[in-house]
């Protein structure tokens, strides 16, 4: 028995991965293509555990995909490999329509090609399981209600754009062929291991650098955080127990402001490593020029997971921040190894140097 990971050294597939090899003896076998996002320093501590094998390589790769399927006769293929980030999308869109759409097409194609030759158990058995987003559905109003998995595709970035493609064609795929998929739309994750691009780990590590804290627009955007290890949990509920079929959105109930997040962020690290003049880190907040159509609010609706798999996130915004600030404080290490010159460019490029 075994089960294949695509992009399974990144933020998300790197946690599921850990948490996994922890909780299961079974096989997993790991492919990334290491981009720069991808980071082996995440899986550190499964080196030498016969329960995890990592291959580096692309989704796009359909001979390495059809040999590694051979290989290893998975019983679930979850796909997290995907380019994820909407500012970096603004700027090269090519990459997120090669990975997120022809590379989910590739692997679609592969895994079908592997599931027709199964028979019996193994056959009926079999699941694909889709990590998505909610970005895919575009935005809300102040008193809108949630996304829930039946409100219309809406993206508005080329990330979300290149996301909703890949979440229709998995859906096609099981319509059209049968393949057994199950599709998750998750909020923003936060957590150990995220690449310091995103919010809530640029804003840390800017603050103990001494560095601006960069708000886009008035910081009012409204986001549903989601701890990351909840989503873990969640994938593994899903991929135990969901129809076949069906899409299930995970999120955390907790609605915030940016800058409300980065506020919280400067008051928990006023508390935990006080800067050197006894001021506080909020003082270094900037507010920067908006991203072109910047989404103003996601919520995530779910219900249907927790009525249908009795999945509920564990973690309260309060105790997973605070879990995730000290996780930082803890793994300076990680953070210089992960922090390069090519990532040093792009934030001087994204937000002035």
């Amino acid at each position: 028995m075994s089960i294949l990971v695509t992009g399974g050294a990144g933020f998300i597939g790197g946690n599921f991965v850990l948490d996994w090899c922890s909780l299961s003896d079974e096989l997993l076998i790991n492919l990334d293509k290491l981009t720069y996002a991808g980071n082996l320093d995440t899986l550190a501590t499964l080196k030498g555990r016969d329960n995890h094998v990592f291959v580096q390589g692309d989704i796009g790769d359909k001979t390495l995909l059809a040999k590694l399927l051979k290989e290893y006769k998975p019983r679930a293929v979850i796909n997290f490999a995907a380019e994820s980030h909407v500012d970096r999308s603004i700027h090269g869109p090519s990459d997120f329509i090669e990975t997120n759409i022809v590379g989910t097409f590739n692997l679609l194609e592969a895994v079908r090609a592997y599931w027709n030759d199964l028979s019996g158990s193994d056959k009926q058995e079999f699941r694909f399981l889709h990590v998505s987003t909610d970005e895919v559905y575009g935005t809300l109003g102040e008193t809108d209600e949630p996304f829930s998995e039946v409100t219309p595709y809406e993206p508005n970035s080329p990330y979300s754009a290149s996301k909703a493609a890949s979440d229709h064609l998995v859906r096609a795929w099981h319509h059209t062929y049968g393949l057994p998929v199950l599709t998750t739309n998750c909020s923003n994750n936060y957590g150990p291991y995220h690449f310091p691009e995103k919010l809530i780990p640029l804003v840390i590590l800017n603050a103990l650098a001494g560095k601006p804290l960069p708000i886009y627009g008035d910081g009012q955007q409204i986001r549903d955080w989601l701890f990351v290890k909840d989503h873990c949990a969640a994938i593994r509920r899903v991929l135990e127990a969901g129809r076949l079929g069906e899409t299930y959105n995970v999120g955390g109930w907790n609605e915030k402001t940016n800058l409300d997040v980065v506020n919280g962020i400067c008051a928990l690290l006023d508390e935990l490593k006080p800067r050197a003049d006894g001021r506080s880190y909020a003082e270094q907040i900037t507010y920067v020029t908006d991203r072109p159509g910047h989404d103003r609010r996601y919520a995530i609706d779910a219900r249907k997971i927790e009525r249908e798999l009795g999945w509920k996130p564990l973690e309260t915004f309060e105790t997973g921040i605070r879990k995730t600030v000290q996780w930082y404080l803890d793994n300076q290490e990680w953070v210089q190894n992960i922090t390069s010159g090519s990532y040093r460019e792009w934030t001087a490029k994204q937000y002035g140097a």
